[in-house]
């Protein structure tokens, strides 16, 4: 398993590889020839590694639905990863605590936990990583997001404002407003 992924990628069941392809068709328009994805074990999710800024390929993301709503068409969600470790809680939690100095001291932040594969509890993981960040929790409209993605032995993670994750059907649904 690619275990230095900077971007998680979400298809529908059996559209992984067509994901992986417009993913990486994509990338090359943005500038990276040379991305690469892999299909997982786990149905519907990818791993992608890219050179550009996984922020970035966010935003890019955005101005291509709000172009052309229907040029993606098979990826459903990218979420930026900024850490890949080992899916253990000291592992994540030491991954967490180094980026979670970006959060602004007066700034709010829930913790958001997805796993596949894994013997962890998210309870578990959300107890043992919001003790770490010295914040004030807001679970309904926080300012930052302490992303944990969990795909079997390994974990991505990032802190990033809510602003920062890519969904197709969010963007497509947000144009007709």
């Amino acid at each position: 398993m690619m275990d230095d992924f900077n971007l998680l990628v979400s298809s529908s069941r059996f559209r992984e590889e067509d994901a992986s392809d417009e993913i990486l068709d994509l990338l090359d328009a943005f500038g990276d020839s040379n991305a690469k994805a892999e299909v997982t074990r786990v149905v519907g999710i990818l791993l992608v590694k890219t050179s550009i800024s996984p922020l970035a390929v966010i935003k890019k993301l955005k101005n291509v639905v709000a172009s052309d709503p229907w040029e993606i068409k098979y990826v459903m969600r990218v979420l930026p990863i900024e850490k890949v470790v080992p899916a253990e809680l000291e592992e994540i939690s030491g991954a967490v605590l180094s980026l979670a100095t970006k959060i602004p001291y007066n700034a709010s932040f829930k913790v958001s936990v997805e796993k596949r594969h894994s013997h962890l509890h998210s309870h578990e993981i959300i107890d043992y990583v919001a003790q770490e960040v010295n914040r004030k929790v807001d679970l309904e409209s926080p300012c930052w997001v302490v992303l944990i993605e969990i795909v079997g032995r390994l974990a991505g993670i990032s802190v990033v404002t809510p602003d920062d994750f890519f969904s197709s059907m969010v963007e497509k649904r947000d144009l007709t407003r």
